[in-house]
């Protein structure tokens, strides 16, 4: 059975990144080393993996990933952090179409 790998990165000037992998240990040397030139984190090394989720399916882990993606920072450091209720409260959607808000 193959595992995928769903991880954000801490890199050194603040920013996280987000990436997909089939191989996690070997990924995350290949940031550390800077393997790819155009990598995002090539020029913001050192990096430091702050969050990991395994995956069973591949189509699971590029929806997961591409859903990071997406987040604000404040929702990633909640998941990081492992504040679900917090990733809660910052997933509610806020603006004026939303149900609650509709009638007000």
């Amino acid at each position: 059975m193959h595992f995928y790998y769903v991880y954000i990165l801490k890199c050194s000037d603040g920013s996280y990144y987000t990436g997909i992998t089939n191989d996690l240990e070997k990924r995350t040397k290949e940031h550390t080393h800077g393997k790819y030139r155009d990598c995002y984190t090539y020029k913001r090394r050192p990096i430091e993996i702050k969050f990991y989720e395994t995956f069973n399916n591949v189509l699971q882990a590029i929806y997961f990933e591409k859903k990071i993606k997406g987040w604000t920072r404040a929702k990633k450091e909640a998941l990081i952090s492992g504040d679900f209720n917090m990733l809660q409260i910052l997933a509610e959607c806020r603006n004026a179409t939303h149900y609650k808000y509709k009638g007000k």
